[in-house]
C-alpha cells in the first residue's frame, strides 16, 4: 500500500516499543532493529483494509519474525566460538523499553536475558509478552496461533524456569552500585582477598569474545577463581595495552538496569561486565567483549555525561 506521512508517524510511534520486545526476544540490538525494519517492509506491502488493530497485526508480525529468528539462530550459535551472551544496553539506551513495574525491569536484566536462552522460541515470546509488556494471554494466543490455555500453560513453564536460575535476592540498586564500586577498589588493589570476600562461593564468571577478543569458553566457577580472573583483568600489561589501543578507564556504570563495569578505550567501549548482586553477595559476572556487541554501547556512551574514571589499566 502508499504510506501517507500519517501511516509512517503511526509506525515511528510504534517503533520503540516494538524495538523494546525485539530486544527482549533476541538479545541483539542489531537484530532487533532489523526485525523492526522487516515488520515495516510487510507492513508497507500489506493491504491496510484487512488491518483492524495496527498495534496488534505489528506485534504478531515482529513476533513471529523473532520466533523465526530465534530458531536459526538456535542453530548458528552451535557454531559461535565460546560462549554466546547477548548484547548489553547501557543506561538511558530507548531499546530497553519500559521499567515502571519490577516484571518490566527485571525482564531486560541481563541475567534474565542470559537465562531466557534456555527456553524455547515459544516459551521465551509468551515470557516476554506477558511479563514484560503484560499482554493478556487472550491477545498472547491471537499472535502466536495457539490456544488461551496454552498461552498460560506455557507461560507459568517458562517462568518457572526462569525463577529457577534466581532464587536469591537480588538487593537494591543504590546496594547494588556501592558493592561494585567496592569491588573494583579491591580489584585495583592486586590482591584476591577482599575479592573474594565480596563473591558467593559460587559465584560464576562467564564471557563472549566472539572469537575477535580472547575470552574462555569454560566458565570460572567458585569465588577464588573468579576474584583471580578480575585481579588479572585489571593487572597492566603492556600486550593487554596493545590489543585494547590503549589503556582502559573503568568506570561503575549501569547496564540493562543493573549494576555494570564499563571499560573505555579513547571514547571507545572495549568491555562491559554486568553483575548480577544478590543480598549474599555477587554471584554472577557476565563479560560482554565480542566488539561486534558493543558498537551500540559505545554510541550511548559517547551521548552520556559519565564523569571521571574509577581507576585506568596502565
Amino acid at each position: 500500500m502508499a504510506l501517507t506521512v500519517s501511516d509512517v508517524d503511526r509506525f515511528e510511534a510504534s517503533r520503540p516499543r516494538l524495538e523494546a520486545i525485539a530486544y527482549r526476544l533476541l538479545g541483539s540490538a542489531g537484530e532487533a532493529e532489523d526485525a523492526v525494519q522487516e515488520t515495516f517492509l510487510r507492513w508497507q506491502a500489506a493491504d491496510a483494509e484487512h488491518i483492524e488493530v495496527l498495534e496488534a497485526w505489528l506485534t504478531k508480525v515482529l513476533t513471529n519474525l523473532c520466533l523465526n529468528q530465534l530458531t536459526s539462530a538456535r542453530a548458528r550459535r552451535e557454531t559461535y566460538v565460546g560462549r554466546w551472551l547477548p548484547e548489553p544496553l547501557l543506561a538511558g539506551d530507548p531499546m530497553l523499553g519500559p521499567a515502571d513495574t519490577a516484571e518490566q525491569r527485571e525482564s531486560v536484566s541481563y541475567a534474565v536475558l542470559a537465562l531466557m536462552e534456555r527456553l524455547s522460541p515459544g516459551e521465551r515470546a509468551v515470557y516476554v509478552l506477558r511479563e514484560a509488556f503484560d499482554f493478556p494471554h487472550r491477545e498472547i494466543a491471537e499472535i502466536l496461533d495457539i490456544s488461551e490455555a496454552a498461552s498460560q500453560q506455557t507461560f507459568h513453564r517458562a517462568k518457572k524456569h526462569v525463577a529457577a536460575g534466581k532464587a536469591r535476592a537480588e538487593v537494591d540498586e543504590a546496594a547494588a552500585r556501592r558493592i561494585i564500586e567496592e569491588f573494583l577498589t579491591a580489584a585495583a588493589t592486586g590482591k584476591t582477598e577482599p575479592l573474594v570476600r565480596l563473591l558467593t562461593e559460587d559465584a560464576v564468571s562467564v564471557g563472549d569474545g566472539g572469537g575477535k577478543v580472547p575470552a574462555r569458553v569454560k566458565p570460572f566457577e567458585g569465588a577464588v577463581a573468579v576474584a583471580k580472573f578480575v585481579r588479572g583483568l585489571v593487572r597492566p600489561a603492556a600486550a593487554k595495552r596493545a590489543f585494547t589501543g590503549g589503556a582502559p578507564e573503568v568506570y561503575a556504570w549501569t547496564a540493562n538496569g543493573g549494576p555494570a563495569v564499563v571499560a573505555v578505550v579513547d571514547g571507545r567501549v572495549v568491555g562491559v561486565m554486568c553483575l548480577r548482586v544478590t543480598d549474599e553477595g555477587i554471584t554472577e559476572l557476565y563479560n560482554q567483549v565480542n566488539p561486534d556487541k558493543l558498537e551500540r554501547a559505545t554510541a550511548r556512551w559517547a551521548a552520556s555525561d559519565h564523569g571521571e574514571p574509577l581507576f585506568t589499566i596502565l
